[in-house]
């Protein structure tokens, strides 16, 4: 049997949705709610935990941890993310012990991870800059590939500035492809690709378990904002 549509019902799209849920505190009000409620189910379900219950939960935790891998962690995550200010690492980004728990499923991870990822965006971006520079520093010839390039690149600039290469485009241009050729080669064959490869990986296993276990605290919006 089908349903017509009713003429006077309100379609809100789904980011508006969203954002009014994430201005009016559901969100983090929902996440509270399954957290409890998952909290309470363990509990009462303790009993069982001889019968194979115990083994059943862990299945769950396991299943809950490998879907991670499943989530795009940036589908809904915006330039104007990194425009606002920086939360505090240690009240905001870290909080407290109970700041943290394991998601009750799949869609409550889903739902942190994007959001927590959204309102910490800068403090990840910064975190992926800092393993970048720790990976660079334990591969010294990454980092001179990664120094060698830039200076590079500053000779490219200096010598276009001293012999006005913007008057003659054609050959500013071929010049601009021999130089990010040059560029390519260097990198890839001081490695630099690699230590771009693990910084981005830990901070991107890190990102990922963090926005996951981390509880969504009430969203801080400025003093004249409503």
């Amino acid at each position: 049997m089908a349903f017509s549509a009713n003429p006077f019902s309100l379609s809100v799209p789904d980011p508006a949705f969203e954002s009014w849920l994430r201005d009016s505190g559901y969100l983090e009000l929902f996440d509270h709610r399954t957290s409890a409620a998952a909290a309470t189910s363990a509990s009462d379900d303790a009993v069982s935990t001889i019968t194979g219950g115990f083994s059943a939960s862990l299945l769950s935790r396991f299943a809950t941890l490998f879907s991670l891998l499943a989530i795009n962690p940036f589908s809904k995550l915006a330039p104007d993310d990194f425009a606002g200010d920086t939360p505090l690492w240690t009240t905001g980004f870290l909080g407290s012990v109970d700041s943290y728990s394991f998601p009750s499923s799949s869609q409550q991870a889903r739902m942190r991870i994007h959001e927590n990822i959204k309102r910490f965006a800068r403090n990840y971006a910064m975190l992926l800059i800092v393993f970048f520079a720790c990976a660079l520093y334990q591969m010294p010839v990454a980092l001179a590939g990664l120094l060698a390039s830039l200076a590079l690149w500053e000779l490219f600039k200096f010598c276009s500035d001293k012999w006005e290469f913007d008057r003659y485009p054609a050959i500013r241009q071929f010049l601009i492809r021999v130089a990010q050729c040059a560029t390519v080669v260097l990198l890839t064959l001081l490695n630099v690709q690699m230590a771009l490869f693990y910084g981005f990986a830990i901070s991107y296993g890190v990102m990922i378990l963090h926005a996951a276990f981390r509880k969504l605290s009430p969203s801080m919006k400025p003093s004249g904002q409503r």
